[in-house]
């Protein structure tokens, strides 16, 4: 056995894993092939390299999905609160500019890290990208 083989961890099939699995790994910050080390250095940076199983996580393509799904989740938690607060007239409407600006802002930033690697696992398990030229060892074959 050669020693790239026997140093190359086992990581589980992505077809055996759902992709709610894979999504779920990505957003808890885990690298969703093997669940064990970060998916991201920064805020919103992955890893080159997953330093448990080797994946090349800079294959992806999120781009601005991520953000339209936090702002697209942000709209439809806030939007019932401050539809009732403002009927009943409860808040002066400086105040509730204010509820609805800081809650949006806070609401987004928090779930722009989830919803990245949500879409990245989504796209690691969809095979799409140069995610689906991958061999076995995890690494992209050379032209």
């Amino acid at each position: 056995m050669p020693d790239s083989a026997r140093n190359t961890p086992i990581a589980p099939d992505r077809a055996a894993i759902s992709a709610t699995q894979l999504a779920l790994r990505g957003m808890r910050n885990h690298c969703p092939r093997c669940d064990t080390k970060p998916l991201f250095r920064r805020y919103l940076k992955p890893v080159e390299r997953c330093a448990g199983c080797g994946q090349d996580w800079t294959l992806h393509q999120a781009d601005d999905f991520p953000a339209y799904i936090a702002i697209f989740i942000s709209g439809h938690l806030l939007a019932p609160l401050l539809i009732a607060v403002g009927s009943r007239e409860l808040l002066p409407m400086g105040v509730l500019a204010l509820i609805a600006i800081v809650g949006a802002l806070v609401l987004t930033i928090a779930l722009l890290q989830p919803a990245k690697g949500a879409v990245i696992a989504l796209q690691y398990h969809w095979k799409m990208h140069g995610f689906a030229a991958e061999t076995a060892a995890g690494e992209r074959p050379r032209d």
